[in-house]
């Protein structure tokens, strides 16, 4: 059985015992997260439910393993000719979520 959830903007295909890094969620670590808003419920007898734009009754819970920052994005302006250069760098920071349980 797989799904497909929305969280944080991205869509990201799930199966339990899954482990996804999701934008960052406002939980400490161990505690239980549940995502509702499912929008494709495949099971394992082939039976495909597709939401409008979600499926109704179905979930994915999960459990936060870590926080973490991802890797440094460098972001650099340069205009030619007037030497104008920016360079800066962003971590953005994220959540690790393993999936336990998929219901519908």
């Amino acid at each position: 059985m797989y799904a497909i959830i929305e969280t944080g903007g991205k869509q990201f295909r799930v199966t339990e015992g899954d482990v996804i890094d999701v934008e960052r969620l406002q939980a400490d670590e161990g505690d239980e997260v549940v995502f509702d808003r499912v929008l494709l419920l495949a099971k394992d007898d082939g039976e495909v439910r597709v939401g409008d734009p979600v499926v109704e009754g179905a979930r994915a819970k999960g459990k936060v393993v870590s926080e973490f920052k991802d890797k440094k994005v460098i972001v650099f302006k340069y205009k030619s000719k007037v030497n104008y250069r920016r360079k800066k760098g962003h971590r953005q920071v994220k959540t690790r979520v393993l999936i336990e349980e998929i219901e519908g």
